[in-house]
């Protein structure tokens, strides 16, 4: 948890759920309070999707909270700033001239799109590797455009394909940077991985006994910890950013120059970090630098926000904040929906900027035949504990 106020925040209970219903909509019950996402096919409720949340600043102070906020979840690819972090910090970028577009790829879980694999392997070519060193494997792509053209020319992707490969990637290099043999760059003992372990437990707050350890979908080590300090990673993200463009700038540290590099490539290249058509790009896209945002598996989803002269739902400007949502069921539409429905309660943007993701919001549910069925209503509230 994030040491600083945790214990100390005590939000309100929500309203309690009245009986359950079987409709929603004018005037229906809803569950308003209940911290769900609900779909539905002609007013008739079909799922009910549990969303958690916490927002901090960047002190690691909690400011708000949705569900159980303290929930230990698997942070997955949404570690793969931090990863990056890790990987600038063994010297990669500069041995191998990788620019800002490189660092963002690092940073992706990229759609296969032409322009990902064609840098992927151009940084690749840079370590003196072969793809054979990549141990994340192939998969279909996250593009249907490009799985489509794959089966019609009986293609098999291989693992520079992977949409981790950016990161892969950019461990062999770092692993080459360190000294230490390259083609076992994904096991936990290795130094690579130790650098990648040691930069979450700082960057999140967290000991070395409290955060835990697994292995991805890709093949790499991925983290667990609460809500709070997978936030707190992003908030210092976003407030990296604050301070490199601040009037301290020249005397900053090295580690807040990385994070605040990540930042920008992140914000600069956001079709590198997902692709045409994701979530992550569409995100990114309008809020033009001021906020990052980075897809976890299994519905989870972290944001970096920088400081904005605008006031949040509480009339308050907490500076950079960092927001890292959960959603229980896994459902990736429910957690896009969630987390804009979450920066919209929290007024964060230009109002312009958030209605140009209403599709994200509120997405429809259409059948095979074009005809909209349904669609989802939110029904939680983003609670202040300050």
């Amino acid at each position: 948890m994030v040491h600083a106020t945790e214990t100390d925040a005590k939000p309100q209970d929500a309203t309690k759920p009245s009986t359950q219903s079987a409709a929603i909509g004018n005037g229906a019950n809803t569950l308003s309070g209940n911290d769900v996402v609900l779909s539905y096919r002609g007013g008739i409720i079909e799922n009910r999707h549990n969303v958690h949340a916490a927002i901090v600043n960047a002190s690691g102070k909690l400011l708000y909270t949705i569900g159980d906020y303290r929930r230990m979840t698997l942070a997955r690819s949404s570690t793969k700033p931090i990863q990056t972090l890790a990987i600038l910090e063994t010297g990669a970028a500069e041995r191998f001239n990788y620019d800002d577009a490189d660092v963002a790829l690092m940073c992706a879980s990229h759609s296969s799109e032409p322009r990902h694999i064609e840098r992927a392997q151009a940084m690749l070519e840079k370590t003196g590797e072969k793809e054979d060193i990549l141990t994340c494997g192939g998969h279909p792509a996250q593009n249907a455009a490009i799985n489509r053209a794959w089966i019609r020319e009986d293609f098999t992707p291989t693992a520079i394909y992977n949409n981790c490969s950016g990161k892969h990637v950019g461990m062999v290099a770092g692993a080459v940077c360190l000294g230490a043999t390259a083609h076992d760059y994904y096991l936990h003992e290795h130094a690579m991985q130790q650098r990648v372990y040691r930069a979450v437990e700082d960057i999140s707050g967290l000991t070395k006994e409290e955060v835990l350890w697994t292995v991805d979908g890709c093949n790499l080590p991925t983290p667990a910890m609460p809500l709070p300090n997978l936030a707190l990673m992003f908030a210092r993200l976003a407030d990296a950013a604050d301070l490199s463009d601040g009037p301290s700038k020249e005397t900053l540290d090295q580690r807040t120059q990385h994070l605040a590099r990540i930042h920008k490539c992140m914000a600069s290249y956001p079709g590198l970090v997902a692709g045409e058509g994701r979530f992550d790009t569409a995100l990114m896209t309008p809020y033009n630098g001021q906020v990052v945002g980075k897809i976890g598996a299994d519905a989870c989803y972290s944001v970096a926000v920088r400081a904005s002269p605008h006031a949040d739902l509480a009339g308050m400007n907490h500076g950079a904040m960092g927001i890292a949502v959960k959603v229980e069921d896994g459902n990736l539409d429910i957690l896009y929906a969630a987390v804009i429905e979450t920066l919209e309660q929290l007024n964060i943007g230009s109002s312009e900027v958030r209605q140009s993701l209403d599709g994200w919001r509120y997405p429809k549910i259409v059948n095979t035949a074009g005809v909209v069925t349904g669609g989802y209503e939110h029904c939680f509230k983003v609670r202040s504990v300050v």
